[in-house]
């Protein structure tokens, strides 16, 4: 027999909108993709020169996608470098299907973010 899948729980509810809303904007969805697709950490410059945006929108960007953990930033000596959070790439579209009444894994089980 199938299981139909619960309601969202609000702590759920709410961490999924704040996954979505951080992908509500072009740019950080550019951004994650380059990310993803580079699958390497890249320095703010760097990003600047494959995204065609200026250097204080890419910062601010990149802030709001850490604050949800789908990028990482790690300092190295005066520069930041951003990598996308590969956990993400597997939970996030979990969180999409759960949105649209699919089974999917509590975000709990399944954090979008890195082991420590």
């Amino acid at each position: 027999m199938n299981e139909s899948p619960s309601l969202l729980d609000a702590d759920t509810a709410t961490t999924y909108a704040s996954w979505f809303k951080a992908l509500a904007d072009p740019t950080r969805v550019r951004l994650v993709n380059l990310l993803a697709v580079e699958r390497r950490p890249m320095s703010v410059g760097e990003i600047v020169e494959r995204s065609e945006v200026g250097q204080s929108t890419v910062s601010h960007h990149l802030k709001l996608l850490a604050e949800v953990r789908f990028v990482l930033a790690e300092k190295r000596g005066t520069s930041t470098y951003y990598r996308v959070n590969e956990n993400c790439l597997s939970c996030f579209p979990s969180a999409a299907d759960a949105v649209m009444g699919h089974p999917a894994p509590d975000p709990a089980s399944v954090p979008c973010e890195e082991p420590t």
